[in-house]
């Protein structure tokens, strides 16, 4: 299965594994809930699902890579205790905590979330003298005499032996042990992941182009060959931050990503190309719907991947436009539930807009604290969070400046509130204007060719376009995306008619 298949398997085992009955006792008993082993190539994203999954189900996360860890590390210290037995004295052997085990307790204390995910990444290469324990911790939980708590469900993780020399295939009886889940790269739905996570876009842009070259590991005379979904996710941030500081991207840098000569050259000429092309058509223009007759008109006769690179460059920054418009407005959308409770407990209690602020504060600190702590704190949600304790600090600093009466310091407070409303909305309707330029442009230079099929593809498969959209409407879209089902119920209505020879 690929990725995003393993990811929702994993979401209901979990759901499974914490569902209780009414004493509040597991329903699948602590010793029936199998860890769960996911294998599969390097660099395919096993372990941003395990992040995901917590974020997604509000658990606790704490990883560990066992290629780091001795049989000390992982089960304990030996140390000495004096004991009595009937009577007779006995010195006898015992373990200190496992850091592992310590580790989950320290989250557990620190972000007050009691459940969790437990990951352990490289399980089948862990070191010959911890080997023979693996085989009571994945049936029991149990490092050394210290077990798992309740409510944390491991999560193993490993690569097939022809990636890593050092594997260790797990025998029948370990394996009967978990739940193996084998995954596969696929990079239909690591797109949807790069969308989200802002990849640059020239990445995806060649990989739609190139899907073949997305991952790839291959022996040759120079030994192994490999590209993989890491290499190309820290190749796309490296890119972003040269671009920010004016570093040239060249082959060199671009190889320390990519390890395939031949992808290295294809793609370092797509990058100059495509910036290029980001220069030529001054996407600025298209997006305000002043782009000169020959940009146009260049579009009109390019060829397809130099027009695939351009609607690629044009949903880049529209669809970042979105995201930021739709962002915006759900954090006004909480600090509106925020500003209704201050109000509300300001007239039942009599306690000060300032001090009430000043507890808003404090609750969106320790939430952003406890996320963190947890490992479930993404990068949407720290923006999020971040934006909303931004708004509040500004108001506390402005109500201590002015000193007024509660009833001014809630005025101040709305009136700061409307202020970024208004923005939102400004921005909301620019956006929806350049929506409509890019439709306009595309049905002049494309006319009717395949890039309009993609153009509505890309906006219906983002999850940011396809919730702007769904929100305030386009009636671009709508035409061509009826056009668009149009046509494909003619192709299979004449795929029909030649199955049946009529």
């Amino acid at each position: 299965m690929n990725i995003k298949q393993a990811k929702e398997h994993i979401k209901n085992s979990i759901k499974l594994y914490l569902k209780k009955d009414e004493f509040g006792d597991y329903r699948i008993p602590v010793v029936r809930q199998r860890p769960i082993f996911l294998l599969g190539s390097p660099g395919i994203g096993k372990t941003a699902i395990m992040e995901q999954v917590a974020q997604e189900l509000g658990i606790a996360l704490v990883s560990y890579s066992m290629t780091h860890h001795t049989r000390q590390s992982a089960l304990g210290l030996p140390f000495i205790s004096h004991k009595s037995y009937k009577g007779k004295e006995f010195d006898i052997s015992e373990y200190t905590m496992s850091e592992i085990i310590a580790s989950i307790y320290e989250v557990m204390e620190s972000s007050g979330i009691e459940e969790g995910i437990l990951f352990l990444d490289e399980i089948n290469c862990v070191s010959e003298t911890l080997a023979p324990s693996m085989l009571q911790f994945l049936q029991y939980k149990v490092f050394g005499k210290h077990s798992v708590p309740d409510g944390w469900v491991i999560i193993t993780a490993g690569n097939p032996p022809e990636y890593n020399k050092s594997v260790r295939e797990f025998d029948v009886v370990t394996m009967d042990r978990m739940k193996l889940i084998e995954v596969e790269a696929d990079y239909p739905t690591w797109k949807e992941y790069a969308l989200k996570q802002g990849i640059h876009n020239a990445v995806t842009t060649y990989l739609d182009m190139k899907k073949s070259d997305f991952y790839r590991v291959e022996t040759t005379v120079g030994g192994k060959s490999y590209v993989t979904a890491r290499g190309w996710e820290d190749l796309s941030a490296t890119i972003l931050l040269c671009e920010e500081d004016g570093i040239k991207v060249d082959e060199t840098l671009i190889g320390q990503y990519l390890h395939n000569e031949k992808i290295v050259k294809e793609f370092t000429a797509f990058y100059e190309l495509y910036n290029k092309y980001k220069k030529d058509y001054k996407i600025e223009e298209i997006l305000d719907g002043t782009s000169s007759a020959q940009v146009v008109e260049r579009a009109r006769i390019a060829k397809f991947d130099e027009r695939l690179s351009l609607l690629g460059m044009i949903l880049d920054k529209l669809e970042n436009e979105m995201r930021e418009n739709l962002e915006q407005s759900d954090i006004l959308t909480e600090i509106m539930h925020g500003m209704k409770s201050l109000k509300t407990a300001n007239e039942k209690s009599g306690e000060s807009v300032l001090a009430l602020v000043q507890k808003q504060i404090d609750a969106r600190n320790r939430l952003i604290t406890s996320k963190a702590t947890a490992g479930t704190l993404s990068a949407e949600d720290k923006r999020k969070n971040r934006a909303i304790l931004r708004f509040w600090e500004e108001r506390e600093k402005q109500l201590r400046i002015e000193n007024k009466s509660d009833a001014d310091n809630l005025m101040l407070l709305k009136t700061a509130f409307d202020s970024a409303v208004s923005s939102m909305k400004q921005d909301n309707s620019k956006i929806q204007s350049r929506l409509h330029n890019v439709f306009a442009f595309s049905e002049i230079a494309f006319m009717d060719g395949n890039e309009m099929t993609v153009l509505v593809t890309e906006l219906t498969v983002n999850a940011y376009s396809s919730r702007f959209i769904g929100i305030y409407g386009s009636p671009d879209y709508q035409k061509h995306n009826e056009d668009l089902m149009l046509h494909e119920r003619q192709d299979d209505i004449l795929q029909e008619i030649e199955r049946l020879e009529l």
